[in-house]
């Protein structure tokens, strides 16, 4: 079923992109010497621009997902839309990548993240390099959040940033070596197709934000590897949707992560844990948003 001579399918979830989704499909040109098959899977998109990219690129294909399903929703579903494919030998049956449309990929760079897959039986996905503004690299390979260096990052992250539980929830001490990694950033990932149907796929009870972080956990407990790939290089506009509307993001946001460690502490007797982390949380998201809306305002 791996079919390696076949297309690499690509899966990017879409709701309106705009002109980031044309970068995206250009630099796909030189982001591998093999052929792929494009999936936009869209979540409702008003701009028309999905649309016109599957009229004008050829081997792009434009799939309604149904409705704003969210983001791990939204790939489950077309990974879905692909099995027939997969199963006809039309694409490759060993691995898929998807990526965010506004990620403009760096020449070579799924070549290096199938090399590395290639070379790494135990790996159930890899991921890149991710390039900031600045020419830094965004820490997306990353140890699983605990509750200790997950609330340690939430109370003390934006006033001491060099704190101790902000480092090891980060995690990014080594962005120059390839290595295993609690879990990679669902930006852009290649995924072993065997792996991801293993555990499931995405857990679609995350709208938005964790659904990765709960990804690449399950591939660790179920004995798989996530393995960054440094010489896979990508730069990715990070957080800007958040900055736009942080009103309905940064909630978003830290209800995801009360779901990620409610899951992972559901004993009955955990249960005032969980209330706490409730309203922690809660708190936490109204000051961020306040924050966030203050700096708006600082910028108009």
């Amino acid at each position: 079923m791996a079919n390696v001579n076949k297309p690499l399918a690509v899966i990017t979830v879409t709701y309106s992109p705009g002109e980031h989704l044309d970068t995206f499909l250009s630099s796909l040109r030189t982001a591998t010497s093999a052929g792929t098959v494009v999936i936009l899977a869209d979540n409702g998109s008003t701009d028309g621009v999905p649309e016109q990219a599957a009229k004008d690129h050829e081997h792009v294909e434009f799939f309604p997902t149904g409705g704003n399903v969210g983001y791990g929703t939204a790939i489950n579903r077309a990974v879905r839309h692909l099995q027939a494919r997969r199963e006809a030998g039309e694409i490759r049956g060993d691995y898929f990548l998807f990526a965010n449309p506004d990620v403009e990929f760096g020449k070579g760079s799924i070549d290096a993240l199938i090399a590395a897959l290639n070379d790494a039986e135990q790996a159930a996905c890899a991921g890149p390099y991710i390039e900031q503004e600045d020419g830094s690299p965004y820490p997306s390979a990353r140890a699983v959040p605990t509750l200790r260096n997950g609330i340690g990052h939430a109370l003390f992250g934006q006033v001491w940033p060099s704190n101790p539980w902000t480092k090891a929830y980060k995690d990014d001490a080594d962005m120059i070596q390839q290595r295993p990694a609690g879990w990679l950033s669902g930006s852009c990932l290649l995924v072993r197709w065997d792996a991801f149907e293993q555990v499931g796929g995405f857990d679609e009870r995350y709208f938005m934000y964790m659904e990765d972080v709960d990804l690449g956990d399950r591939f660790g407990r179920a004995d798989w590897q996530n393995l960054f790939c440094p010489q896979a290089v990508i730069s990715h506009e990070v957080g800007h949707a958040a900055g736009k509307v942080p009103e309905r993001m940064l909630p978003a946001h830290h209800a995801s992560a009360y779901r990620f460690l409610a899951d992972r502490h559901p004993a009955a007797w955990q249960a005032p844990l969980r209330v706490a982390l409730k309203v922690g949380l809660g708190l936490r998201a109204r000051v961020a948003v306040a924050a966030a809306r203050r700096k708006k305002q600082e910028k108009v």
